[in-house]
């Protein structure tokens, strides 16, 4: 009997130890990405099937398990149902990618918004691809990172009695000589308030031309994980051209230096911390050019979603 006891226990020892190592072994999470796409007609002369449908074409093919953990994609447009982040789209989501151009302002702030709280909670990361610089959740998450460093100058003390106006900038190409944003001014009134006055960014530049010339990067962070596997430098043999200063809050890091032979110069690929969740904002793009069929380009995203999926 007293053999058989333990026969039996070492069976059920056997078989906890077999059960985790199959749990151990489960197959490893899906990053769960949202390709977002204004699907403007231009983009037809360089993607057969719209400009989000090709990035997520490449995401899906990069990330079929082989290399790191699987990654889901879904692709969705501007005239979807809700805006195509309507329903549990966004509750579903990881990282989220996103590419407008002409028609940003049907994206009501109050979604960038809801976006935004997404971001800061860490349900999600934001991926801002070329002219989403001017984007609606773009521009909430960039307004929303400038009041977090503006109130991080204030004292605990003063933080409890700051009362915030802020200043709207105007969507436009600025001189270089113009004041940058953003910016925010601080001042006591008599009853201890303290008034902070802070003008948003425009999250422009100084200057968009389109002659369809090569543009030339340079990596700047080497060890950082959104540049492993890119080249030092690289080409995009044909692009739009941007001119800085980027008018945005200071990134936590700047990953490429763009330059073109015209003497124009732009941070080209940024990152920012936002709560619990980052945005990362990549110049190169145009619908106009196959830029995203570019393999650096393509490397450059996917080691995107799969650092900011960690982080």
């Amino acid at each position: 009997m007293k053999f058989f006891r333990l026969a039996t226990v070492a069976v059920l020892g056997l078989s906890a130890v077999l059960a985790a190592g199959h749990a151990g072994s489960a197959a490893p999470k899906p990053i769960r990405v949202v390709v977002w796409d204004e699907q403007q007609p231009a983009q037809k002369e360089a993607y057969d099937n719209f400009l989000g449908n090709a990035v997520a074409d490449f995401l899906r093919a990069r990330g079929d398990g082989k290399k790191g953990r699987p990654i889901e994609v879904k692709s969705v447009a501007l005239n979807d149902a809700g805006q195509g982040i309507g329903g549990d789209t966004l509750d579903n989501c990881d990282i989220l990618i996103w590419w407008g151009h002409q028609r940003h302002g049907e994206v009501k702030p109050e979604t960038g918004k809801a976006i935004v709280e997404r971001i800061k909670s860490g349900q999600l990361s934001l991926i801002a691809l070329h002219s989403a610089h001017f984007a609606t959740p773009f521009i909430e998450a960039m307004n929303a990172r400038t009041t977090d460093d503006a109130l991080k100058t204030l004292s605990s003390a003063e933080r409890e009695k700051v009362k915030i106006t802020y200043v709207q900038p105007q969507r436009r190409t600025y001189r270089k000589d113009e004041a940058v944003t953003p910016s925010w001014t601080k001042s006591v009134a008599a009853d201890g308030t303290v008034n902070l006055e802070i003008k948003l960014p425009s999250c422009c530049f100084t200057k968009v031309d389109n002659p369809g010339k090569p543009s030339h990067l340079t990596t700047l962070v080497k060890s950082h994980p959104i540049v492993k596997g890119v080249p030092a430098t690289f080409d995009i043999p044909r692009t739009e051209i941007y001119d800085g200063p980027f008018f945005v809050p200071t990134p936590d890091v700047t990953l490429f230096d763009e330059r073109w032979d015209s003497g124009a110069q732009f941070p080209a690929g940024c990152v920012w911390n936002l709560g619990k969740g980052k945005v990362f904002y990549f110049r190169p793009g145009h619908e106009t050019y196959p830029i995203y069929k570019q393999p650096e380009v393509q490397q450059v995203i996917e080691n995107a979603v799969r650092w900011m999926a960690k982080n």
